[in-house]
């Protein structure tokens, strides 16, 4: 500290203060103080503005599943009120889906007091009203028969803790059917509706965003009052006509997805088939037998029954109620007791008797039970308070989601079920349109909004096919997206040597399958030699577990190889999950380093070897097919100027599995000029988290172990010592909301990653993001098939400011086509729209595990497979640790996530994961 400050508490004694300073002049007194600036805040970056449109391409005539909306009351004002609910003693209200009903009541009691208002409830803490309600703070009681929400099944149940008897329940029934719940309204924001206005024009701010949401709140409690199961902006009817069976006991449900969106061309109405999962309605037996795949109800396993049922609705034949379960009795129906109250004697006072639950419904309430003497009983009551019903009395109600993971069958038929074709999904949306009756919502009658009933139409445009180089020095024109290597040989084949054939009991006449190999890479140009060996697995260790079944093999391998093998064909007994893949995989790239290819020889044709075959090719450093522009190099602003494309994924656990790690891949091209090698880093990270936190890793001053740095330093080898000046991204799976972390927090990290390899380098970047994930699909008019690959949208349904458009550069051969909606929020090259959207079409050209374009650019599709193939990894790690310990926050702070092994520096650049 100075010894002269003001205070006189620096070091030096007062004593030895200089002389105090001449008075300062007169300060004039129009002065104004200049105020001292802290630093200027960092600007944050927001994505950029459209750069025109294009215009390349043969001009197409489109429908899109977008629907007009006019609104006439723009002057007006949407009220927002937080909403408290409280039952008469003051206790909140939890449980949820009592909420509407509550306030359904309000209206229907207070119309007077509310002014004739309608609200827009959006089942939770919010409300919204077209005008003002009179008055700030309102507060209303009111009374509702036959509750059930999550707090009162305990005590609700007539058969309550002990059942009692019939005096007794007449005594008890009044107070506990009929609750009396408190609701506040407090007055919270006013929007105004000029608003939705500014969203059209794109000038999005926080309330045309609320505007919107307004709108949307107004459909879902739409669909609420039609007695749907709402999941975000879905809506499902209880209509059996909506269900299919996918196994298991559980159905697909069809619904719809209905929201508003601001476009360029104005306010539209996006609606979609949609489809969720869930549970079989019906008794639960049958449901658990469904979903266990057992013949009885005595062969159930009544842990998993106990997790699977937990906090589903069901009703029971003896009363018209729902409740919600809890859990299972400890002991069989027969077994099982409670206490039950006597009737009582002259004072009133009454004995508890210890009763079985199967005696008490079969003596006192006389109901025959058949099968449930010798199962558990579904409880319905709090732990304190068991609530017991016999199981053969229990249904699930219907319309209740299942949200546990899908098997692979599951999945698969989930699918098959819900596609649809062009022009069945037009029909199916033009009828959900017309059912849903937005007409007649006295909400949206105050807006003044209506909705057309025709599709959006739109002018599309389809690009030119990119034309291809194959071996040989001869071009591909795909057609309709697709091509084939017919009598053509791939462009850089590879050598198929010093490699060995291992198989994992599956059956198959291997002799004959390494001939056909032979042959067919022969005429790919790929070099061949004969294997060293074939290693059939010991019969004796098919039943081990996996691990143990890849350590025996790879023993056997060893003692009997000269040396390391530079390739593995693996033949694996399953085609789908076969729990020898990921160990084998590990195994192979992680500890050895060398390449590896899985097949299960259920159907080998010439097709099927010639996949295979690219596979091979791709991960041995050849490549099958690239671009013309490649070749030559021509492609604009790409050839000249060394540039590496990168793809960004992160992939989370299915919603059974919450706590596993999140996996994050991030797939980058190297051997500049080329765009079509790839390699892939990918790491763990805390479960659930979508932003990359790998990216850059600083762990000394000199030593970053992040991601970018091996992408960069990779790139720089390969591509001739050469930093890339250009660094284009791919972002997958991040939603609008998260657009400014990606370009705030993640380009961030990238940009000190490269300032960490060289203070003094700038490189320009490009962001843009692919999503897969929305309800906007496009149709040809009079046309039965999908659109064209190669169709390019960028007017009419798309941001009516940002950078977006939608590109299917696939064909859709089945059901309809999922356009990628690609959003460009940075372009510090100024690539031209035509130059950029032909880059992002080409792109879809070059990936090498087949012959055709696919629906998202090349890096994002591999990042995708990496994440995919490392993730199995992880399944055999330590199954045995506890749920708890994948990372994640616990109530002792974050755990740290288990990291993956790093791959071997032999295949640490391949295309493993093609």
């Amino acid at each position: 500290m100075d010894p002269h400050d003001e205070n006189g508490n620096g070091n030096g004694s007062a004593e030895a203060l200089p002389p105090p300073p001449p008075p300062p002049a007169e300060i004039p007194p129009d002065v104004v103080p200049i105020k001292a600036e802290p630093d200027p805040p960092k600007k944050k970056r927001v994505p950029m503005a459209r750069r025109g449109s294009g215009t390349k391409g043969q001009k197409i005539q489109l429908l899109s599943n977008h629907f007009k909306v006019n609104i006439t009351n723009v002057d007006g004002h949407f009220f927002h009120y937080s909403v408290n609910l409280m039952y008469e003693d003051g206790r909140p209200v939890e449980g949820k889906g009592v909420g509407r009903k509550v306030l359904d009541r309000v209206q229907e009691t207070y119309d007077t007091e509310l002014a004739g208002k309608h609200f827009a409830y959006d089942g939770e803490k919010s409300l919204f009203t077209v005008g003002a309600l009179p008055g700030k703070k309102l507060e209303f009681t009111v009374v509702l028969e036959d509750v059930t929400s999550a707090r009162n099944n305990g005590n609700a149940s007539p058969e309550g803790r002990g059942s009692p008897n019939e005096s007794d329940r007449k005594r008890v029934r009044r107070p506990f059917q009929s609750k009396t719940f408190k609701v506040e309204l407090s007055f919270a924001a006013k929007i105004p509706m000029q608003a939705i206005s500014n969203v059209i024009r794109g000038q999005e701010n926080e309330n045309s965003m609320e505007a919107l949401r307004v709108l949307d709140i107004i459909l879902r409690q739409h669909a609420a009052k039609q007695g749907c199961l709402l999941v975000r902006q879905s809506f499902f009817h209880n209509d059996p006509k909506n269900f299919a069976d996918v196994g298991g006991g559980v159905l697909g449900c069809r619904g719809f997805h209905s929201s508003f969106r601001g476009t360029q061309s104005g306010l539209s109405l996006n609606i979609d088939v949609s489809t969720t999962m869930i549970v079989q309605p019906g008794p639960v037996v049958d449901f658990l037998i469904a979903n266990q795949n057992v013949r009885d109800p005595y062969s159930i396993d009544w842990n998993k029954a106990k997790r699977m049922l937990k906090n589903l609705r069901i009703k029971t034949t003896t009363s018209n109620q729902e409740f919600k379960i809890t859990g299972l009795s400890e002991k069989p129906c027969r077994e099982q007791t409670f206490s039950l109250k006597q009737r009582g004697n002259e004072n009133g006072e009454g004995e508890a008797l210890e009763v079985t639950v199967y005696d008490y419904f079969v003596n006192n309430r006389k109901i025959e039970l058949r099968y449930s003497a010798d199962l558990p009983c579904i409880n319905v009551g709090k732990p304190k308070r068991p609530t017991f019903f016999p199981l053969e009395l229990c249904s699930l109600v219907s319309l209740q989601r299942y949200t546990k993971s899908l098997s692979g069958l599951q999945r698969a038929s989930l699918v098959e079920k819900s596609r649809q074709k062009p022009q069945e999904r037009m029909s199916v949306l033009s009828h959900a349109l017309k059912v849903s009756n937005y007409d007649a919502e006295p909400m949206l009658r105050e807006c003044g909004v209506t909705i057309s009933s025709a599709f959006t139409q739109i002018n599309g445009r389809v690009l030119p096919a990119p034309k291809l180089k194959c071996g040989k020095g001869e071009d591909f024109f795909p057609r309709n997206g697709r091509w084939n290597f017919n009598n053509k040989q791939l462009v850089q084949p590879s050598k198929i040597e010093r490699w060995a054939v291992v198989n994992f009991s599956a059956r198959c006449d291997t002799r004959g399958l390494v001939r056909d190999l032979e042959k067919c890479a022969n005429m790919k140009g790929i070099g061949f030699e004969a294997p060293f060996d074939v290693f059939e697995e010991n019969p004796s260790n098919r039943r081990a577990p996996p691990l143990v079944r890849v350590e025996k093999m790879f023993e056997d391998v060893q003692s009997k190889l000269p040396g390391a093998p530079k390739f593995l064909l693996c033949l694996l007994p399953e085609r789908k999950n076969c729990e020898v893949y990921g160990p084998w995989k590990k195994k192979c790239l992680a500890d050895f380093g060398i390449v590896t290819q899985c097949m299960a020889p259920t159907r080998v044709n010439d097709q099927y070897l010639t996949n295979l075959l690219l596979k091979i090719n791709a991960k041995l450093g050849g490549l099958n097919s690239m671009l013309a522009v490649e070749h030559t190099p021509s492609i604009p602003l790409i050839s000249k100027v060394p540039t590496i494309i990168l793809g960004m994924d992160v992939s989370h656990g299915s919603p059974g599995h919450s706590d596993v790690p999140s996996i994050a891949a991030v797939v980058s091209s190297r051997e500049w000029p080329l765009i079509s090698r790839y390699r892939a880093s990918v790491r763990t990270q805390s479960p659930k988290v979508e932003m990359i936190d790998n990216l850059f890793k600083p762990v000394s001053d000199t030593e970053d172990e992040g991601i970018m740095r091996e992408a960069l330093l990779d790139f720089y080898v390969s591509s001739g010592k050469r930093k890339p000046e250009h660094i284009i991204i791919f972002r997958d799976g991040v939603s609008e909301s998260q657009f400014n972390q990606v370009l705030n927090i993640e380009l961030d990290k990238i940009i000190e990653a490269c300032k960490f390899l060289d203070e003094k380098w700038n490189p320009k970047f490009v962001v843009i993001v692919a999503q897969k994930n929305h309800h906007t699909k496009f149709f040809q008019p009079n046309a039965p098939e999908n659109v064209p690959p190669g169709t390019i949208i960028d007017n009419s349904v798309c941001h009516p400011r940002t950078y977006d458009f939608y590109l299917c550069a696939h064909a859709g051969m089945i059901g309809t086509t999922r356009p990628t909606h690609y959003h460009v929020l940075l372009d510090e090259v100024g690539f031209s729209p035509d130059d950029l959207q032909d880059l992002v079409h080409s792109l879809s050209y070059v990936y090498q595990r087949s012959t055709t374009a696919i629906s998202v650019v090349a890096p994002v599709c591999y990042a995708h497979l990496a994440a995919t193939q490392m993730s199995q990894w992880m399944k055999f790690e330590d199954t045995s640790e506890t749920s708890s310990s994948h990372g994640g926050v616990t109530s002792a702070g974050s755990v740290p996530v288990p990291q993956l092994p790093r791959l071997q520096e032999g295949v640490a650049s391949s295309m493993f994961f093609c």
